[in-house]
């Protein structure tokens, strides 16, 4: 047998589990969104069977109500949910919309109860409800804050919550503590609070803390919580979560930062780094057709860069002035970067939602912009990062509003989706199957297209 034959052999062999999972019904791969923004931390989905339109009552299978407060996104594996929350015994201030200062607030001195909460994907039934930790609020936080903001992760045999200034938790999908360490609680900036959601990759679950006391990344085992490494950053507050690019020439750990853009290796050892970001860095890094986007758009700066970079770097990969590209960095735009959204990569183009309701969009991989700025209608006050899926783009407001817009080279907005009155939401939503799940202050929605719910559900 020739070689290139045994390689055929293998191949197929390979891929026979899931040609026959796949023919016996099993979910497809896209069922599960382990993280947040999901697989690949992209936030896109490939079925088709997903809605475009719903309301309060209008392709609404379920919704749920949420004790407590929290921005987590929610989290799906299986027939599951997962998302976090924290509550008080006192009502929590709601939070004012739009960006504004004066929104720090000192930590409570009630007490709270730190809870992980799963719930049946089908119906919305609550399954399980565990208090992973209770006492007072260690550290103050934003109004638009919470005291769960950190989205949870999960491989489908664990379950890892992290809760910052309080502590990492992992259970089993039964809802059964496996481990926990404690946090230990540290300032951030202007008493802002913490967001930077946990990693997992393999064996390892990676967790960055930047803030304005000791900043550093944790490398932990996630099978028994002890710690593998830890790196310290000299970096002051930011709410970046971590990402494990797997690039084909190496796998390494991206971190955001104000001063730097820092890449590691799976032991710490740092790769390269870049200067050049504004001073408050919030999105999360996502890798696409061989390059990584990263972007710090700080509203109160004038450089608020988006960058698109190459593989294989090494040392100082930062631009020197006046410049756009570099052999490390295939381009950046100085000044496209949005806030508090991620940005989203779709079928070759990059859009960019600045928090105040103005969408661009960019030639993926040459940052050649194809429009810029275009305003959507009463759209203002986006915190969540958009999403897409069967050639559309979503994005949500913070009054709960969906902007469906054509994926493309122009600006076409299809239609508008909008939840009851006075709905607010910050979290990014999440897409399982052919169901998009959208976390508010007081409910989880599970949309899905009316006649798509399996036998046995609820609508």
């Amino acid at each position: 047998m020739t070689k290139t034959a045994i390689q055929s052999v293998l191949l197929v062999l390979a891929i026979m589990p899931t040609i026959v999972s796949t023919a016996h019904g099993a979910e497809p791969p896209d069922a599960n969104w382990p993280q947040f923004r999901g697989p690949g931390v992209r936030g896109v989905s490939a079925n088709p069977g997903l809605p475009d339109r719903w309301s309060a009552s209008e392709n609404v299978a379920w919704k749920a109500d949420i004790p407590g407060q929290g921005w987590s996104s929610p989290i799906v594996w299986g027939s599951r949910v997962f998302l976090t929350t924290a509550v008080s015994p006192a009502s929590p201030e709601s939070p004012r919309k739009g960006l504004y200062l004066g929104g720090e607030r000192p930590a409570s001195a009630s007490g709270y109860e730190w809870k992980v909460l799963c719930l049946d994907l089908d119906s919305g039934k609550m399954l399980w409800d565990r208090t992973v930790h209770q006492g007072n609020p260690p550290a103050a936080k934003h109004l638009k804050n919470s005291y769960a903001s950190e989205t949870p992760v999960t491989d489908g045999q664990r379950l890892y919550a992290c809760f910052g200034n309080v502590g990492i938790f992992c259970l089993d999908l039964e809802g059964r503590q496996l481990w926990s360490r404690p946090l230990t609680p540290r300032a951030t900036r202007a008493g802002w609070g913490t967001a930077a959601s946990p990693t997992l990759h393999r064996d390892r679950l990676y967790l960055v803390n930047d803030n304005e006391e000791k900043s550093e990344l944790l490398a932990i085992d996630a099978a028994s919580g002890k710690e593998v490494w830890r790196v310290d950053r000299d970096e002051k507050s930011n709410w970046s979560t971590p990402f494990v690019w797997d690039s084909g020439l190496r796998t390494e750990i991206v971190t955001l930062g104000s001063g730097k853009v820092r890449s590691y290796d799976l032991d710490g050892k740092l790769l390269w780094w870049l200067k050049g970001m504004s001073s408050i860095t919030i999105a999360t890094p996502y890798a696409d057709g061989g390059l990584l986007y990263i972007s710090s758009g700080y509203v109160l700066d004038r450089n608020r860069p988006l960058y698109a970079i190459r593989p294989g770097a090494t040392g100082d990969i930062s631009l020197a002035a006046g410049q756009t590209s570099n052999a490390a960095i295939a381009w950046c735009n100085p000044t496209a970067a949005p806030y508090n959204p991620t940005t989203l990569l779709y079928d070759g183009r990059v859009y960019v939602l600045l928090d105040m309701g103005l969408l661009s969009a960019y030639n993926a991989r040459t940052g050649a912009a194809l429009y810029e700025r275009k305003r959507l209608p009463e759209g203002r006050y986006f915190t969540a990062s958009p999403w897409a899926y069967d050639g559309h783009i979503y994005c949500i407001n913070e009054d709960g509003v969906t902007f469906v817009l054509q994926a493309g080279d122009e600006f076409t907005l299809m239609h508008t989706n909008k939840l009851a009155d006075e709905e607010t939401c910050l979290a990014t939503p999440a897409i399982a199957g052919d169901r998009l799940l959208i976390r508010t202050a007081s409910r989880l929605y599970c949309i899905r297209r009316s006649g798509g719910a399996r036998e046995g559900g609820s609508r």
